[in-house]
């Protein structure tokens, strides 16, 4: 079984910044694609940011020059830098991985979430 856990949600003003983290543990063989949703209250989970494991990102639009994605794969983490916050930026972000778990079956799991609050 895999399990990812976020860390370092909080609250912060707007302009603002914070460093998510998310660790996956568990029987891993490889992971390929790691990544952050963001979910508000009445509206769909939403892509914020995505990271293959060769290092290849993807972005949600408001999201690209404000946040990096990066990761570390001798330490199944990745990281999601959030700067000059938004309002708008609030809400659940849930951490994402997918890969082959030690005995070649195919995975994909979410965290809990971690709340991130900006207030104006």
């Amino acid at each position: 079984q895999v399990q990812v856990v976020e860390s370092g949600g909080g609250l912060v003003q707007a302009g603002g910044s914070l460093r998510l983290s998310c660790a996956a543990s568990g029987s891993i063989f490889s992971i390929n694609t790691m990544g952050w949703y963001r979910q508000v209250p009445g509206k769909q989970r939403e892509l914020v940011a995505i990271i293959s494991s060769g290092g290849s990102t993807n972005y949600r639009g408001s999201a690209r020059g404000r946040f990096t994605i990066s990761r570390d794969n001798a330490q199944n983490t990745v990281f999601l830098q959030m700067n000059s916050l938004e309002p708008e930026d609030t809400g659940v972000y849930s951490c994402y991985a997918d890969g082959l778990s030690n005995l070649r079956s195919p995975y994909n799991v979410w965290g809990q979430g971690t709340q991130v609050t900006v207030s104006s």
